[in-house]
């Protein structure tokens, strides 16, 4: 049925497309400073540095999902995207980049995710018949993952090829192709703010309580003028909030996923200097990595729907983290590439699980026209733990040791694990938060 509908098809690929030349991007980028720096300092600071604008950018990029039309403001990020990588592209072929050109264009990228990412989740939910969010954030993996596997597997040898200007060229390409997707995914302008058929949702806040109604009054009761830009801009700020502080499963569930997150996107610090030092292998064996993480998750996004007929999602969520957290300090034991390759398939199909199982439970309980701003706040949350845990790694990893590294990484998926525990606990009981009384 997914298939039938032109949104998500056209939101596939342009997410399979994207993803293929980001994959590309940031593991040749990733090995070049390797490479060029012998550093896995400087190598974590390249997660610093795209991670770096989530940390301030969604709390303005959270109200923009909410007030813009979400297909329109991802065209806009793509293309612009395309034309900072292609930029640097031409730079290199001229011979006048140097590392801190590639450290700016990964910033300003970084500024483009910190509001793509939000965008495309909170887009997927509009396009998403209510019913199917499952199978397809199951598919949304599925291209998100697909394209960084077919990336991760080109990568090395498109950098033995035509070096880092060949596949910044070819990321670059890609970006103008997921934006056209995004054009063909409907027509005309909606915008979110006319989604007001769930004004009560399932454990959602009703919208009419007195409670949200008072944001609207002045301390004497009497109604608000229209208020100005920046007025609109704190009172969905404060909408938001209020929201979430009475919504403590949304919050639970939001906190696994940016453990998971923070300790996805971290570690490819470790990873890359696991491949080179211990593993002793070079751009190919990285690609290799990258894409047996790949085939695990596209293979977990595949299997998910089989998974929880076996068990609850909820305690699903959990073993996939318990592996993740319990794995991740043996990674460095790894003997030979082949198994390195193989533990990192199964923390892949660990991840595709948790973020299907996390972003699902999400979307069934956050009203459209607040999901923008909902995950834009998981969203910084992970960028915040992505950059102290990017130049905790990278410092423990160059200074102390490797082993060391990976042992924290796992501690922050035990924390994913106990978010995770916490959500079921609110699952089990029913809680929504004190919202229920307060709108009764």
């Amino acid at each position: 049925m997914l298939l039938e509908s032109r949104g998500f098809v056209f939101l596939f690929l342009a997410m399979f497309v994207s993803l293929l030349g980001t994959g590309m991007n940031f593991a040749g980028v990733t090995w070049y400073v390797l490479e060029q720096t012998h550093s896995p300092m400087k190598v974590s600071l390249l997660t610093v540095l795209v991670m770096m604008p989530g940390l301030v950018v969604p709390v303005v990029g959270g109200v923009l999902i909410d007030r813009l039309d979400r297909r329109y403001l991802g065209i806009v990020l793509d293309l612009l995207r395309g034309g900072i990588v292609l930029g640097t592209t031409a730079l290199i072929r001229a011979g006048a980049a140097r590392l801190w050109h590639i450290y700016a264009m990964v910033f300003l990228l970084g500024v483009g995710f910190a509001i793509y990412w939000s965008t495309v989740n909170a887009l997927a939910q509009e396009v998403i018949p209510r019913g199917q969010y499952a199978t397809a954030n199951a598919g949304v993996l599925i291209a998100i993952q697909g394209g960084m596997m077919a990336g991760g597997s080109l990568v090395g040898f498109v950098y033995k090829a035509a070096g880092l200007a060949g596949i910044l060229g070819i990321d670059g390409l890609t970006y103008l192709v997921a934006a056209f997707s995004l054009f063909m995914l409907r027509a005309g302008y909606v915008a979110p703010q006319t989604h007001r058929d769930e004004e009560s949702g399932p454990g959602g806040v009703d919208f009419t309580a007195p409670a949200v109604a008072a944001a609207r009054e002045d301390p004497l009761g009497q109604p608000l003028g229209e208020p100005g830009i920046g007025g609109q801009f704190v009172r969905d700020v404060r909408e938001a909030a209020r929201y979430l502080r009475r919504q403590p499963r949304v919050l639970a569930l939001g906190l696994t996923y940016a453990c998971m997150m923070g300790g996805v996107i971290s570690s490819n610090v470790l990873v890359v200097t696991l491949t080179q030092e211990v593993l002793h292998s070079d751009a190919r064996g990285f690609g290799f990595m990258e894409a047996g993480w790949a085939f695990g998750a596209v293979s977990g996004g595949l299997s998910a729907g089989v998974f929880t007929g076996w068990f609850s999602a909820p305690m699903l969520l959990i073993m996939a983290l318990s592996v993740l957290a319990a794995g991740h300090p043996l990674f460095p034991y790894a003997g030979s590439l082949a198994l390195a390759v193989a533990m990192n398939a199964v923390f892949g199909m660990c991840r595709a699980f948790g973020g299907v199982l996390a972003q699902t439970g999400i979307m069934e309980i956050v009203p459209r026209r607040l999901m923008g701003r909902t995950q834009s706040t998981f969203s910084m949350l992970a960028n915040v733990l992505q950059v102290l845990m990017s130049l905790t790694l990278g410092y423990f990893a160059q200074h102390l040791s490797l082993a060391l590294a990976f042992f924290v990484l796992g501690l922050l998926y035990g924390c994913a694990v106990l978010a995770a525990i916490r959500a079921r606990e609110l699952h089990r009981t029913g809680s929504a938060g004190p919202v229920r009384a307060s709108a009764a």
